[in-house]
């Protein structure tokens, strides 16, 4: 097969056309610039502003909490203005809040900065899904996973580009960092902007039929399922402050393994994520097959868990090897919840107010940034025991998440939306 075969058959393999591409190519830019910015966010605050450990811990924690508003205002907002436009907007606020923070050392302003900077993080995430369900329709579960392979690799190109800055350690290399997060974040507005609108089955209904009253739409924060699910979600998550906050703590504190392999583990999670997402996404490719997903994810929780606990017995060599299944576990726990939560949040969701409840379905995710490391101290703090519970308890909120999402479910429930206007 020619170099151009193999190009096209690539295409072929990747659903939303040429707009879905684009949207992998911005994936790819912006969390570069994430990458750059998260490995080195509380050092900046620390070396270059000047600002306390304490001071910057609440520097973030007021911030991300500002931050959980972004998601359902901009899901609400996709469902009445042009997606794409939204998403430049928030795009653009992401960028002028990063310059604006070399402006000033005022705790303050560092605080209202960073949290406009979050509000738009919070919206870009929840409108760049929200697009991705529009242009793709039945594959949406295939062309997240490899939105989310693509998204760990720019991950990790910012990673390692923020940690040969950090080598050099000046005021300069930290603010140019910064300034790169900037301007992925602007290069990511002007890609944006070449991408096609997609259908919105809101602002189609609401159109049709002259002289008639719109019916009142749905609503998330009326849909008492839906928020459960959310609710169960935002326990999933946690996952998230495992890796970030969990396993280095734990590994030091309270286990005979070597403290250089905190870093080397979360290695292996983003080989791992990248290796195996895609492939692993067609085991929820459907709304049922994501819901029986439902049951392993619970198995690998547990198990993870089980090993993080068993970490902390003597002798370096045994708890390193608990701890590399742990990882693993934690990883694959991981990966299944993202196919899952990717369909069951769609699934869940009435056509015509896709945006309202994603953005309420944001709420999870942006809640875990807040409460994940809290959680975490007092896992630690509990010893192998507090992460027995913990297993026990993501175990336990997957079967309910399972009961809950069977029940409330059409039967068949099949990916495929159904199709409110045609492409042309």
């Amino acid at each position: 097969m020619s170099l151009y075969q193999r190009r096209a058959a690539l295409k072929e393999r990747i659903p939303g056309g040429l707009d879905g591409r684009r949207m992998l190519w911005i994936a790819l830019v912006d969390k570069t610039g994430a990458g750059l910015w998260a490995a080195t966010a509380a050092l900046y605050f620390t070396y270059v502003t000047g600002l306390s450990v304490a001071q910057v811990g609440i520097l973030v924690a007021v911030s991300a909490g500002i931050g959980i508003a972004g998601a359902p205002i901009a899901g609400r907002i996709a469902d009445r203005l042009p997606l794409t436009r939204v998403l430049i907007a928030m795009q653009v606020q992401r960028a002028a809040a990063g310059l604006a923070l070399l402006a000033t050392d005022d705790y303050a302003l560092l605080i209202g900065i960073s949290a406009v900077a979050s509000v738009g993080d919070r919206a870009a995430n929840v409108l760049t899904k929200l697009y991705a369900a529009r242009i793709t329709g039945p594959d949406r579960v295939r062309y997240q996973a490899v939105n989310r392979t693509v998204s760990n690799g720019g991950f990790a190109i910012g990673g390692l580009a923020a940690a040969t800055a950090l080598g050099i350690g000046t005021t300069l290399a930290y603010q140019s960092l910064l300034v790169g997060n900037a301007v992925a974040s602007l290069a990511a507005a002007l890609l944006t902007l070449r991408c096609g609108e997609a259908p919105s089955p809101t602002r189609i209904v609401t159109g049709s039929g002259a002289g008639a009253p719109a019916a009142r739409p749905a609503s998330p924060w009326r849909d008492r399922t839906y928020l459960f699910y959310t609710a169960s979600e935002t326990v999933l998550f946690l996952d998230d402050a495992v890796f970030k906050v969990g396993l280095p703590l734990w590994i030091v504190h309270a286990t005979d393994a070597p403290h250089g392999l905190a870093p080397l583990l979360l290695v292996l999670n983003n080989v791992m994520v990248v290796a195996l997402q895609i492939p692993l996404a067609r085991y929820g490719a459907t709304t049922q097959a994501a819901v029986r997903l439902l049951l392993p994810l619970a198995a690998a929780f547990a198990a993870g868990a089980l090993a993080m606990s068993l970490s902390a017995v003597h002798g370096a060599w045994i708890a390193t090897a608990a701890l590399v299944a742990a990882a693993a576990l934690l990883t694959l726990a991981e990966i299944l919840h993202a196919t899952v939560s990717w369909e069951l949040s769609l699934a869940l969701a009435p056509d015509e107010a896709q945006g309202a409840y994603l953005g309420a379905h944001g709420l999870a995710q942006a809640s875990q940034r807040s409460i994940g490391p809290l959680v975490m101290t007092a896992v630690i703090a509990a010893g192998p025991a507090g992460w027995a519970l913990l297993g026990a308890g993501l175990a336990a909120t997957c079967l309910a998440q399972h009961r809950l999402v069977r029940d409330h479910l059409p039967v068949p429930a099949l990916s495929v939306p159904p199709a409110t206007v045609s492409h042309k």
